[in-house]
């Protein structure tokens, strides 16, 4: 039986990244749109991600024999 897990394991993962986004980006004249941009795709590749294990962990419809 599948756990939930990997979800919040992932999500320590992801937050961590975002977090080195914040700090580790450059400083410049775009620096903002930048960091945002990489936190935006990190949060929609979780979301995604999250979505698809929880549809896969509980199917709403289940084989019938």
């Amino acid at each position: 039986m599948a756990s939930i897990l990997p979800v919040f394991l992932v999500l320590v993962i992801i937050a961590a990244l975002m977090t080195a986004a914040a700090l580790f980006v450059p400083k410049g004249p775009n620096h903002t749109v930048i960091r945002t941009g990489l936190m935006i795709a990190l949060a929609a590749c979780y979301l995604m991600w999250m979505v698809t294990y929880m549809a896969q962990l509980h199917p709403l419809v289940c084989e019938s024999r």
